[in-house]
């Protein structure tokens, strides 16, 4: 942590989140030869490492199947660029970014322009507790979750629940979900959008089932893209999943200040930072979306400041997974079993 008795410092952690926006936009201009290079030392060795997956059946499935598991992390910096694309931070010119977008999302399997739309209605809208339910994981405050039914309280339970949140949901989302633009049903341009990205991953399944069987599928297709899809489905999580989150009503929520201290700080091992596109970097990404992954540790590095805020280690973050109740009180995020015993507590004498 800073040192809390440098003025300078002390100042600088307290500056409004509005005026972090003029500063942070000296970081957003990409650089095109560092885009395309980041592209490629990311699809390259994932294209390899396919094919090394399918040289390898002849040799041994477990071998193919550790390859896959590797690869996986590939795919998952590949969405991640991917993201950076719908930002339009990825390249100066748009269009580009959007046309690398689409092609990348028949690798991830996500409709780009159904996710670009849900993911920058996550952005406007993270922390309001008056317009949850699109592109977010789904949160309930400890007054709402009382007020259920028993019924209910055991769907959100369920739904809460690790299995399903990391284990059955991944794979519902890409494989199922992303088929068809839920939540955007009545808008042509969002079908044109899933349809398109369907049809360029059934013929490319349809080219791997001919030249290859069955087998490249489920050993080196399903692998990849379910772990790449449970790591990711993670990141997410613990992004915006931790004790002192933030969230407020409509009427106090304030779109800089959600971002700024609803967002955490995820602080991984470098490999893992380079793997996962620095988007730990979370609290500055949702500050300033237009800035590219591969610039945020510059940010990080100016003003250290910003590199102290909303911390979260890899042990916090388990031990963080298990809340799942936002407290308007407290503001904190609480484990099912606080809230229980916060309302076992007999009311104060007056």
């Amino acid at each position: 942590m800073f040192d809390q008795t440098d003025p300078t410092r002390l100042q600088a952690a307290n500056r409004p989140a509005r005026e972090w926006i003029k500063i942070l936009s000296g970081y957003r201009e990409p650089d095109t030869s560092r885009s395309l290079f980041e592209l490629g030392v990311t699809l390259g060795p994932f294209v390899l490492l396919w094919a090394l997956a399918w040289w390898s059946l002849g040799i041994s499935y477990w071998l193919t199947l550790a390859i896959s598991v590797v690869n996986a992390a590939f795919l998952l910096r590949l969405f991640a660029i991917q993201h950076d694309c719908g930002h339009g931070a990825y390249f100066k010119n748009r269009s580009m970014s959007d046309w690398l977008g689409r092609v990348i999302g028949v690798l991830t399997l996500t409709p780009y322009g159904v996710w670009r739309h849900t993911h920058s209605v996550h952005h406007s809208s993270s922390g309001n507790l008056g317009r949850r339910g699109m592109g977010d994981i789904h949160t309930m405050t400890v007054a709402e979750y009382r007020a259920l039914t028993p019924f209910h309280r055991l769907m959100y339970r369920l739904y809460r629940h690790p299995v399903i949140l990391f284990g059955l949901g991944p794979g519902y989302i890409f494989l199922v979900q992303n088929r068809v633009p839920l939540g955007l049903m009545g808008r042509a341009r969002f079908w044109v959008s899933a349809m398109c990205n369907n049809a360029a991953v059934l013929i490319g399944l349809g080219l791997i089932l001919y030249f290859g069987g069955v087998m490249p599928i489920l050993l080196i297709f399903l692998p990849s893209t379910l772990l790449a899809a449970t790591t990711g489905v993670w990141l997410f999580y613990v992004q915006h999943q931790f004790e002192t989150a933030h969230w407020d009503t409509d009427e106090n929520w304030q779109l800089h200040d959600a971002a700024l201290h609803g967002s955490s700080h995820y602080v991984m091992p470098a490999v893992l930072q380079w793997l996962s596109a620095n988007i730990g970097i979370h609290h500055v990404h949702h500050l300033y979306s237009r800035i590219p992954f591969y610039r945020l540790p510059e940010v990080l590095r100016d003003h250290s400041e910003l590199a102290d805020g909303n911390r979260l280690t890899i042990r916090e973050s388990f031990r963080n997974a298990r809340m799942h109740l936002w407290d308007e009180e407290t503001r904190r995020l609480l484990t099912f079993r606080q809230a229980r015993a916060k309302f076992a507590q007999p009311a104060p004498v007056i």
